[in-house]
């Protein structure tokens, strides 16, 4: 089995296609098909089910997908070691990111990193921890900076960042906006506005009621903090956020929570074991987030 075989065959598994898959990689769609066809051989299974529109994933195809992507990113940490023993760093990172994250300036830090390696090409994604999180054990991630999940796993590193408590978002003309602070046991029968459940904030939140006994109705989900932050500004809702998010606008009240006040942590989690490119990253946003 050739790294080369494993890299067409992630392309194909993630094209859904052997000519987008054959366009993406550069090569003629003969010798591609030619290559998954040999890797079956070897393999003595079917890795894709394919039809006139597209291919897809056999259970074999998904097993081997997962390690096969393991196995691209172990091949770049290895090059990327030997590039940094000399001195250079060349080749890709990818990088998942929370949309807001007020631990570090990550555009600044990336700013100061691409200066000192102009080699590197790096990939910036946003979206949930959970997501980010399973991107990352999956090798197609380096680095993710989200907030720390409730179970680890054990096949990457999580370092923390920094912590902040969760304050209470609310409408200027909601009844609760005329306290100073309030106790979480005060939002029963509250609408509240939050994130998809695999975001960090919207579990952090979720364990923080349950554990005051709240049984929360979330009424709208979003994906993109200037919308919740809009939706709590017209009356449509409640939400618990970090505190940072107080900066963003003057439209909304922020309270804070009596004790026990919930705290929201960002963590990095990366590889284990990760690439040179990585590691010199990760160092970076640990000193610009001391």
């Amino acid at each position: 089995m050739e790294l080369r075989q494993l890299r067409y065959f992630v392309a194909v598994a993630e094209e859904s296609h052997f000519t987008r898959a054959a366009d993406r990689l550069r090569i003629a769609q003969s010798g591609l098909s030619a290559s998954i066809r040999a890797l079956e051989r070897e393999l003595g299974a079917a890795l894709f089910r394919r039809n006139t529109r597209q291919v897809r994933l056999t259970p074999e195809g998904r097993a081997l997908l997962v390690e096969a992507r393991r196995a691209l990113a172990a091949s770049d940490a290895a090059r990327e070691a030997v590039a940094a023993v000399q001195g250079l760093l060349r080749g890709s990172l990818s990088v998942g990111s929370l949309q807001c994250l007020h631990a570090v300036d990550l555009p600044a830090v990336l700013a100061g990193f691409v200066e000192s390696h102009p080699g590197l090409d790096i990939r910036l994604r946003h979206g949930g921890s959970g997501e980010l999180v399973e991107q990352v054990r999956e090798g197609r991630l380096d680095l993710a900076l989200v907030s720390r999940p409730a179970h680890e796993p054990d096949d990457v590193v999580v370092a923390p960042l920094a912590a902040e408590p969760l304050v209470l978002a609310c409408a200027p003309g909601h009844p609760l906006s005329a306290y100073g602070k309030v106790r979480l046991e005060a939002l029963r029968g509250e609408r509240f506005v939050d994130f998809p459940p695999d975001w960090g904030t919207r579990t952090r939140a979720d364990e923080a009621l349950a554990s005051a006994g709240v049984d929360r109705h979330v009424a709208l989900e979003v994906t993109d903090v200037h919308s919740l932050l809009d939706l709590v500004g017209n009356g449509l809702g409640v939400a618990l956020v970090p505190r940072s998010f107080s900066l963003k606008t003057a439209r909304v009240c922020f309270l804070e929570l009596t004790d026990p006040v919930p705290m929201w942590e960002t963590v990095a989690v990366s590889a284990a074991p990760g690439g040179a490119a990585g590691a010199a990253l990760l160092e970076e946003i640990y000193h610009a987030s001391r």
